[in-house]
């Protein structure tokens, strides 16, 4: 009798993927916004450590990011995949036994492999099997998960005040949405044989992980790849700083309250939702370099104007225009980083592009803190993030890679 051939995954995978990823996001963005800093000052965390209980969840996109997805060039996805939810369902209920700061410390590294290892390997999935249409899945599946990371604030916050900020509640909340994403991760991939491993032989741990090394070195020494991943790292810079000092910006200079200040990101966060899609399908059928190279020009002349204004319909506009140009970029960097690797090396590109998004989010704060301590204040910040724009368009347009794509 003859065995059926797996098939590609279909649009209600797909689906019930990017219903998976919402629920992930929101659950781990949850456990963070707006709780983390008040559960993290009830432990009695020093000052000069708070930096530690907001960084320590960071940390592991660095280092698993890049491993986790290339072993879906080797590994069944499957097994990847559960693991990542696995820690989405468990990672909450330590928060419900700890008792001070460096506990705490711990429980947000170890929540922190969850993203790191889903987000690439998710999306590696999604570029395999959709070849001709990377661009516009990838993007609804960041959409997806961006719909989550916009709920959890405001069901966070909401759930802090009805209950009068008793964390461990609010922690519960946090392991519902984390536990229906692994449930229905077990129930999906139980279904499909999508993922099954063709490669039937034991699996040789040396030889693997030579095939791994290997395969970092090709995507290094490929200086197209290695262009890419630099306009990534300086989006993700940029975002982080956009992120957290604009609202500053808006509170401290421009004298906003806090519904300005929520309507201005508010409208920046629903742009990239809901535009990341359409520009992903634009990409997908008028090519990489016109969004890529568009979008760093529009974001770095829109923020630059930021210092000038503390008009509430200009900052919104522009916030509005940073967050389409922004979903510009990003929904043609993961499509053409899988387009330059080779077909073997998918998953190890995804993870070069996901460290290089975790670095600039992790360095923009920090470098941005230094620019912003000088004489040249927010006018040398935001002119600071036009100039490192301008220069990575520059950099993608002259190096090559938009003549291929």
């Amino acid at each position: 009798m003859k065995l059926k051939k797996a098939t590609p995954i279909n649009n209600t995978f797909f689906i019930i993927l990017c219903t998976i990823g919402t629920l992930a996001i929101l659950s781990s963005t949850m456990s963070k916004t707006p709780v983390l800093n008040p559960y993290a000052i009830s432990l009695k965390t020093p000052t000069n450590l708070m930096g530690i209980i907001a960084a320590a969840s960071t940390i592991p996109g660095i280092l698993i990011s890049l491993p986790a997805a290339s072993l879906t060039d080797h590994f069944d996805r499957k097994k990847i995949l559960l693991f990542a939810t696995f820690i989405f369902a468990s990672a909450p209920f330590l928060y419900l036994i700890v008792t001070n700061w460096w506990q705490l410390a711990l429980v947000r590294f170890y929540h922190g492999f969850a993203t790191a290892t889903f987000i690439p390997v998710a999306e590696t999935i999604i570029a395999n099997h959709f070849p001709t249409k990377r661009g516009e899945r990838i993007s609804a599946f960041n959409s997806a998960t961006y719909i989550g990371r916009g709920i959890a604030p405001f069901l966070g916050g909401t759930i802090l005040f009805i209950t009068n900020y008793r964390f461990h509640t609010l922690y519960l909340a946090v392991a519902i949405a984390g536990v229906t994403s692994l449930v229905i991760t077990l129930l999906l991939l139980s279904e499909t044989k999508t993922y099954k491993n063709n490669n039937t032989k034991p699996v040789n741990i040396k030889v693997v992980t030579n095939q791994m090394l290997k395969g970092w070195l090709t995507i290094a020494k490929n200086k197209y790849t290695l262009v890419v991943v630099f306009v990534q790292a300086c989006q993700y810079y940029v975002y982080g700083i956009v992120e957290f000092y604009l609202v500053q910006y808006m509170m401290d200079v421009a004298d906003f309250n806090a519904l300005e200040v929520s309507v201005v990101i508010g409208v920046q966060v629903v742009s990239m939702i809901v535009f990341r899609i359409v520009f992903g399908r634009f990409s997908d059928k008028h090519g990489r370099r016109l969004p890529i190279v568009l979008g760093c020009l529009i974001s770095g002349i829109l923020l630059l104007f930021v210092p000038f204004t503390t008009q509430f319909v200009l900052l919104f506009v522009t916030s509005l225009g940073y967050g389409l140009s922004f979903a510009l970029v990003v929904s043609s960097t993961s499509p053409l980083i899988c387009e330059l690797a080779p077909s073997n090396l998918i998953g190890t590109s995804m993870g070069f592009l996901s460290t290089a998004m975790d670095v600039g989010q992790i360095l923009g704060p920090i470098v941005s803190g230094v620019i912003l301590a000088t004489v040249f204040s927010y006018m040398g910040l935001f002119f600071s993030l036009m100039l490192l724009l301008i220069v990575s368009a520059l950099v993608f347009l002259f190096s090559g890679v938009a003549k291929k794509f």
